[in-house]
């Protein structure tokens, strides 16, 4: 990755729509499945997403691989798709962007209110 690529994120649109043409060639439950994958796993990236991409391109690869083998979304990953995308960022309770942004407003209010106090 260039200096380019890093500021405009150029490289993430490239790697998204890879994704997007694998995706399409999914079974419908499979598809769908990355469709929830996606909506579950967007929370824990950092402000570019960049963190995310190894672990959006492996969870694509095991839906490809199972619908070549010809098994369900269903089987594969269960019920709790939720529940194997927190395994994947971590565990449950792993910090999303929010609790990072959060923990950060409050160390900053923390701090002007130490100045004013003191």
């Amino acid at each position: 990755m260039n200096f380019w690529e890093a500021i405009t994120g150029s490289d993430l649109t490239r790697e998204w729509k890879a994704f997007e043409v694998r995706a399409a060639a999914l079974p419908d439950d499979h598809r769908e499945a990355w469709r929830q994958i996606q909506v579950h796993l967007l929370p824990h990236g950092n402000f570019t997403g960049r963190n995310l991409m190894p672990i959006l391109d492996c969870a694509l690869g095991l839906l490809e691989e199972t619908a070549s083998d010809g098994q369900s979304a269903d089987g594969v990953l269960g019920d709790d798709i939720q529940g194997f995308c927190a395994a994947l960022v971590g565990g449950e309770g792993a910090r999303t962007y929010r609790d990072r942004w959060r923990e950060q407003l409050n160390r900053n209010v923390a701090r002007k209110l130490n100045r004013l106090g003191g």
